[in-house]
């Protein structure tokens, strides 16, 4: 069985208007990574990510860099325990 992980990111810099919420789905559908992406009224992005460990910090590891004309300044992650998910999307829909 595998051990699954979840890690809420908060992305700050140009991260929104730059196809930064696509690419991190792509780039998470790739690494066979759920969760979500979503754009935050303060301009960050937040991210959901939930996946085996190894794909989990690939993910963060692409945050820093993300699309091609965004321009990442932090990632702050928290790490979530899987009963918290209850009551957060996962499936990174459009949002």
């Amino acid at each position: 069985m595998s051990t699954l992980i979840a890690r809420r990111c908060f992305v700050s810099g140009r991260v929104q208007g730059v196809f930064y919420r696509a690419s991190t789905r792509q780039k998470a559908t790739e690494l066979g990574c759920s969760g979500f992406a979503r754009n935050l009224p303060d301009g960050r992005v937040e991210v959901l990510a939930v996946g085996e460990p190894q794909a989990v910090q690939g993910l963060l590891d692409w945050l820093w860099r993300g699309s091609p004309a965004s321009d990442v300044k932090l990632v702050e992650v928290q790490e979530l325990a899987l009963e918290d998910l209850e009551d957060l999307p996962v499936g990174f829909g459009q949002r």
